[in-house]
């Protein structure tokens, strides 16, 4: 069927195109971030990167999405500079690991240290344990069966961590106020970055403590969330007894856990999002206006869920990233600060 668009229309199109991608090539350079950035000095680095989580998801079928969550956890603290790797030094670096939305919850650390391992035998002293994160992240969803994207690349690592900062991580008790904000003040003010991104839990585990509130003491009334589909919290209860182990797992996604698809979205349209922080996409009332809608529209579409996945994966990746020397490195190991 012939398009019924105008040539003058297509030509706006055009422009309006050209447009963004001048302002995306502007903001890149600015920050100096380039999906070409080790073409010349670490040529393998995708590759070596690839091949040692291939092995490590071989023993560990939850490795994919914990990376990817640490990516996030990474750059929600002071940007995406590997501050989250470094192990606590005792009167000089208080470590991200400890505050308490990482503490016994994030995981994969020996894992970046063998990619680091491989890649400083390859290419000694070239790829950050920042840009690490991003090529993990990236490798994680598309093995899992999720979108590919070009990762932008080029981050030094920090030389501090931030516990407080990473003590105030989304939350999976936040509500939709709080988490709104939570994106907005790191720069992902769309209302597309917080729902994207937010899919990631269509794979991985959670804790069984960050849904017994939901189960038995929702908002402190001593009965379940109502939001919650009875069959699912039927379910939950026998793999989240009341005063179980409160460290023991369940599916973020319980349709198909380790795959990156758009379940999870389809999972909130009958109230079978695990915790309080998912379902709260669709359910709360102040949902209703933009976020719902968008939910929907992921939950219809996989291509726009994927698409829109990519584009605020790489929005993530931009916050804050070192590249002035002053103020970052490469680090040999990226549990700790060179030279200390």
């Amino acid at each position: 069927m012939a398009s019924s668009t105008s040539p003058a229309a297509n030509a706006a199109a055009g422009v309006l195109v050209a447009m963004v991608l001048a302002a995306v090539c502007l903001h890149c350079l600015a920050a100096q971030l380039c999906e070409d950035y080790y073409d010349d000095t670490c040529p393998n680095a995708y590759d070596i990167v690839k091949k040692v989580l291939v092995d490590a998801h071989r023993s560990d079928v939850r490795i994919f999405a914990s990376l990817i969550r640490l990516h996030f956890h990474d750059c929600f603290v002071q940007g995406c500079d590997g501050s989250l790797l470094l192990d606590g030094v005792p009167g000089v670096i208080n470590s991200e690991k400890g505050a308490p939305p990482n503490n016994g919850s994030v995981r994969g650390f020996p894992v970046v240290d063998k990619v680091k391992a491989a890649l400083e035998d390859a290419c000694p002293g070239i790829v950050s344990c920042a840009d690490i994160l991003a090529i993990a992240a990236e490798i994680s969803v598309e093995l899992s069966g999720g979108p590919k994207w070009g990762i932008l690349l080029g981050r030094l690592d920090g030389l501090t961590a931030n516990f407080q900062s990473a003590s105030n991580l989304p939350s999976p008790f936040d509500n939709l106020t709080i988490l709104e904000k939570k994106f907005r003040d790191v720069g992902l003010r769309d209302p597309v970055d917080l729902v994207a991104l937010s899919g990631a839990h269509t794979f991985g585990r959670a804790q069984c403590q960050f849904v017994t509130d939901r189960l038995y003491n929702f908002s402190g009334t001593g009965r379940p969330d109502p939001t919650l589909n009875s069959g699912y919290r039927a379910f939950l209860t026998q793999r989240c007894p009341l005063n179980g182990n409160g460290s023991a797992l369940t599916n973020l996604d319980p349709t198909t856990p380790d795959t990156f698809d758009k379940n999870y979205y389809t999972n909130l349209e009958v109230n079978r999002g695990l915790l309080d922080s998912d379902q709260i996409l669709k359910s709360a009332p102040e949902a209703q206006g933009v976020i719902a809608p968008i939910v929907d529209q992921f939950a219809r579409s996989q291509d726009a869920f994927f698409k829109s996945f990519a584009q605020s994966m790489i929005k993530m990746g931009n916050i804050q990233p070192v590249t002035d020397p002053s103020m970052g490195e490469i680090r040999c190991n990226c549990r700790k600060v060179n030279d200390s």
